[in-house]
């Protein structure tokens, strides 16, 4: 850029870059370096909501290696697709999952032999690891982790959550140890959090956890004691990640009496989703959350099929499908999986030409983002 543009201009205009062509000016001058290295600048260009969204895809080759694809998730799907540089500190991470992505950040999580997760920045390739602690062992309690960014203050945070695992001991176990900790990044610590509801220990939370519009949101199901016996029903417990407040929201009773195996959650747009697996009709059904004081869900539409398994959703709302085919082989039938876009009320299809022999893909959004970029790289953050 010319001298005789004010400075002031000129860090507008860069504001509105994208992240590869701002890790690549960092080298122009140190005043660009000073301004983009910035915690607020990092801050302020994490925070809006108009960044480029993209899909990351991933799945285990015959080898059982994991592989990842990144795609852009605009008018050019699925032309532009890489294969992007994974940070040491996720690869050497065997068999783990990604419980989360969060204002353009993911976190990958394994909690054998010891709960490890790292968070990571996928276009600046930046990592930090975190060990967590007191992982329940398989039996009385159980344990489950999410993550996600404060909006306020661009804090990434870790929820770990221990509950009772057997119904049988619910009664006898007074006290959960350690219910509810956070790990905070900018502290590089856990702790308790700031509120006090934490949930009632008759509440059993299954592991998968979606964050949206600055709430966590973890499916669980509780036990109710009436004169008749117990009631089991599903619902959705919710963590705000500013006050760190626990609430409770809970489903339709067509939903809410089904069997947890039933349910899954997505991240839907700016919203929550459901969906609901059929099955005797072999088939799904997709709710959405609407919002408010009293939150609410719609039926958006069914797909009825035995070959195809929602993996998420596309900005745009589309869901994204694995399409599986059955095979003849020498040694009986494999399944061949593609991934596409399903438009749901014309029935088209987008395909994304990634195809593998086993049904082991999990899509994932996130948005460009500096988070990370003033951060040491490859900490490890051990307790």
């Amino acid at each position: 850029m010319s001298d005789n543009i004010p400075f002031e201009i000129q860090a507008q205009i860069i504001k509105n870059l994208p992240v590869k062509s701002l890790i690549q000016f960092r080298s122009v001058s140190k005043t660009w370096k000073s301004l983009i290295d910035s915690s607020d600048f990092v801050k302020h260009y994490s925070g809006q909501h108009t960044r480029m969204q993209h899909l990351v895809v991933t799945y285990d080759d015959p080898d059982r290696e994991r592989k990842y694809v990144s795609i852009a998730d605009d008018e050019t799907l699925p032309q532009h697709k890489v294969s992007p540089t994974i940070p040491p500190l996720v690869s050497t991470l065997k068999y783990s999952t990604i419980i989360g992505t969060s204002h353009g950040l993911l976190c990958s999580y394994v909690d054998e032999p010891k709960g490890i997760a790292v968070i990571w920045n996928l276009l600046i390739g930046k990592s930090v690891s975190v060990d967590v602690p007191n992982i329940a062992p398989f039996g009385t309690f159980g344990t489950v982790v999410g993550f996600g960014v404060c909006p306020e203050t661009m804090d990434p945070k870790i929820v770990k959550i221990t509950h009772i695992d057997t119904w049988d001991d619910i009664e006898s176990i007074t006290s959960i140890p350690w219910q509810v900790e956070v790990f905070t990044l900018s502290a590089g610590a856990w702790r308790t959090p700031n509120s006090s509801n934490l949930p009632r220990k008759s509440i059993h939370f299954n592991f998968g956890s979606v964050v949206t519009d600055g709430t966590l949101y973890w499916l669980a199901t509780d036990r109710v004691n009436t004169p008749a016996g117990y009631n089991y029903y599903i619902l959705i417990i919710s963590f705000d990640m500013t006050s760190e407040e626990f609430g409770e929201i809970f489903l339709p009773d067509s939903l809410a009496r089904l069997l947890e195996d039933d349910l899954s959650i997505f991240k839907l747009r700016s919203t929550l989703a459901v969906l609901e697996s059929y099955m005797d009709d072999a088939g799904f059904g997709v709710w959405m959350m609407l919002g408010g004081v009293y939150k609410s869900f719609i039926r958006l539409f069914t797909i009825k099929s035995p070959d195809m398994l929602v993996r998420g959703f596309r900005k745009s709302g589309e869901p994204i499908i694995e399409f599986v085919e059955h095979l003849p082989d020498i040694s009986g039938v494999r399944c061949a999986s593609s991934l596409v876009v399903y438009e749901p009320y014309a029935k088209d299809m987008i395909y994304l030409e990634i195809n593998v022999f086993d049904n082991s893909f999990s899509v994932y959004p996130y948005t460009e983002t500096l988070l990370l970029l003033d951060h040491p790289d490859n900490i490890i953050y051990d307790r």
